[in-house]
């Protein structure tokens, strides 16, 4: 079991890297950057720290996805998903899949060029829409880190 523990532990570290840096911009970076007074230097500032962040957040998800598939196929936990007692494994995908479809599709296709657009018409408002979702994605992962935590040690919520 070697192995596994291996890829648990590098589950933990890509999801620490991973759901901690999209805590750092929801609760340190976003609001400092709201407080900017000059509209486009808030933006600069933004896309420059988001950036590089992105190219993190990136290599954190294709690891936590790797290894967390590695983990389910090795120990067969395949047929745990359908049942209401491990929610927490279904909601790891629907977190995984959100976070890597916004990384790997949605911003290099078309996201960061609209949220520029829309940043330099209406400052605040947009600041403000993408705090909004942080915050959503930030609670969503959250979630998903306690129940999943908690439920592979046991606890039940549904059973």
């Amino acid at each position: 079991m070697d192995d596994v523990t291996i890829a648990l532990a590098l589950h933990v570290l890509a999801i620490v890297l991973w759901i901690g840096g999209v805590a750092m911009v929801t609760t340190v970076l976003l609001p400092a950057v709201r407080r900017f007074k000059d509209a486009q230097e808030r933006l600069a500032f933004f896309e420059l720290v988001e950036r590089r962040f992105a190219r993190q957040a990136r290599g954190t998800t294709l690891l936590a996805g790797a290894s967390g598939f590695y983990m389910v196929h090795r120990l067969r936990l395949w047929s745990a998903f359908p049942s209401l007692q491990y929610w927490w494994l279904d909601a790891m995908v629907l977190v995984w899949i959100i976070f890597t479809v916004m990384l790997f599709v949605a911003e290099p296709l078309f996201l960061n060029r609209w949220l520029v657009a829309r940043a330099r018409r209406a400052p605040e408002r947009t600041f403000a829409l993408v705090q909004r979702l942080h915050w959503a994605l930030l609670a969503l992962s959250l979630a998903t880190v306690f129940g999943a935590v908690a439920g592979s040690h046991g606890l039940s919520f549904f059973g």
